[in-house]
């Protein structure tokens, strides 16, 4: 089964923030957003917007860049087991369009 994004970042947050030695309470107090909302995105049950996405990273003392590359890395297994290749063609600038391979 395919890991979903909002999966990914969940389990990297979580992983960040139990590395931290921190509870869902402190970084929620931190992020100003309720614990059960973050306890949901870190379980993968929610998406997080960009916003809170940026307060939870903050909260953690983490740039957002860095949390994105490890959730992308996370998914990297399950997506080097897919048949298709995605390449970005740049027809022209400005211009770029996706190609299933």
């Amino acid at each position: 089964m395919t890991m979903l994004l909002r999966e990914a970042l969940g389990a990297s947050l979580r992983q960040l923030r139990l590395g931290q030695h921190r509870t869902l309470r402190e970084v929620s107090n931190r992020a100003s957003m309720s614990l059960g909302y973050l306890s949901e995105i870190e379980r993968g049950q929610k998406e997080a917007s960009s916003e809170l996405l940026a307060a939870i990273c903050g909260a953690l003392d983490v740039p957002v860049p860095d949390v994105l590359r490890h959730a992308g890395d996370m998914m990297e297994p399950v997506a080097a087991n897919t048949a298709h290749t995605i390449k970005m063609v740049i027809p022209a600038p400005g211009k770029a369009s996706l190609a299933v391979a």
